[in-house]
């Protein structure tokens, strides 16, 4: 596990993750709790009512001076990604499908043109330099482009966003060092600073946007309009930082793992309607996010291990993507699977962006085979050593 968290570690973290399934579906964890390994029992517990995230009265009853009574913890436990039914239930139900049809297919337009901007820059920086970072040109930049059309903020607070969103996703990190929640505790802070003045801003000149809807229907939920707003707070701050944390990932990775498959590749430009599939696979090949975590409701077993209630299981969601049981040959990239993974969780929980994400990767994947037929990365790309949250850092491409 400490190799995993390292920045080699993540450059290949799946042959540790096979060592890891040597042992068991279940792994008991030196620091407490139990790694889960299999398909079968991650998607369970996902889905199971017998599981709960951490929410607010479990993260105090581990009492103060931990790590999940710092800001930055404390937040996220008042976000969707934080709580349980029935509070989680009535307050998704606020939300609705938030990127149904209609929704993508307003944004389809938006989202084509704001690649073929991004990847216009990347041309330029082609030609010139001769070679150009993908993930900070395109794959960061992509997701906050997005996001920020959507929910109508400025252009000129992208930097600001991504470096707050990057800070903390730290707290959600499976052991986080005491330098990574303080930077977390500040991003936290600044994610406040930021979105408390917008909502009031949102308030008083209210348009057809989508935070000034949140506001009326809170308006008709809750008459405390300050209870209101701190809501509004962090359903905004939560899906802000779920687009750009996540997505931007993905769109890099994508990059890296098409171009170690030249052939699948090759034959993807001639066969671009199967991009929605290549991006699926790339999905279950690679998640965004790596693991998370679940807390017992109630005391069970699970694997042939008595688990009591409180006790955590970390839900290895890349290693049940590559799990033999579940997926014949796991190793191998292969878009004409049809197994369904876990790289966007299951149950309640479910990314809530998840239809967003598959269409910036789609659209974005789309035009990058047919504008750059000769792209290939140029150097390996470097990781943030993270273990929950997976971060591209640079990812040099060149044409040849």
């Amino acid at each position: 596990m400490s190799r995993l968290r390292s920045s080699r570690g993540q450059s290949n973290p799946y042959s540790i993750y096979t060592k890891l399934r040597a042992m068991g579906d279940v792994v008991p964890a030196p620091w407490g709790g139990y790694l889960l390994l299999s398909h079968e029992l991650c998607d369970h517990v996902l889905r199971s009512r017998k599981w709960a995230t951490f929410d607010a009265e479990w993260r105090a009853r581990q009492g103060g001076g931990t790590r999940w009574d710092a800001p930055a913890s404390i937040m996220l436990s008042q976000s969707l990604q934080g709580l349980n039914p029935p509070v989680h239930t009535m307050q998704r139900r606020t939300l609705g499908n938030v990127f149904d049809n209609a929704t993508l297919g307003a944004l389809r337009g938006p989202v084509t043109r704001i690649a073929e901007t991004l990847l216009d820059r990347l041309a330029e920086q082609l030609r010139t330099a001769k070679e150009a970072d993908f993930a900070t040109t395109v794959g960061e930049e992509m997701p906050a482009a997005t996001i920020s059309h959507w929910l109508r903020l400025p252009e000129s607070d992208h930097d600001l966003l991504k470096a707050l969103t990057h800070g903390q996703g730290l707290a959600q990190e499976l052991l986080p060092s005491k330098s990574q929640l303080a930077q977390a505790n500040e991003a936290a802070e600044g994610l406040r600073t930021y979105f408390t003045p917008l909502i009031s801003e949102r308030r008083r000149t209210p348009g057809d946007d989508v935070l000034s809807r949140w506001i009326r229907v809170w308006d008709e939920i809750e008459p405390d309009r300050a209870v209101a707003d701190e809501i509004l707070f962090h359903l905004v701050m939560f899906i802000v930082i779920a687009s750009l944390e996540t997505t931007s990932t993905l769109l890099s990775n994508m990059v890296w793992v098409l171009d170690q498959h030249p052939a699948v590749l090759s034959w993807l430009r001639s066969h671009p309607e199967q991009v929605p599939r290549a991006v699926e696979e790339v999905l279950r090949y690679d998640p965004p996010i790596h693991l998370t975590t679940r807390v017992a409701t109630e005391d069970t077993v699970l694997g042939g291990f008595h688990i009591s209630r409180d006790e955590v299981v970390h839900v290895m969601l890349a290693a049940a993507n590559h799990d033999p049981a579940h997926h014949p040959s796991p190793e191998t990239f292969d878009i004409q699977r049809t197994e369904s993974h876990l790289a966007f969780g299951g149950g309640i929980h479910y990314c809530i962006g998840a239809a967003l994400a598959r269409l910036e990767a789609t659209v974005l994947l789309t035009s990058l085979i047919r504008r750059f037929p000769t792209l290939r990365v140029s150097v390996p790309p470097v990781w943030e050593p993270r273990v929950a949250f997976r971060r591209l850092t640079a990812l040099y491409v060149t044409e040849r």
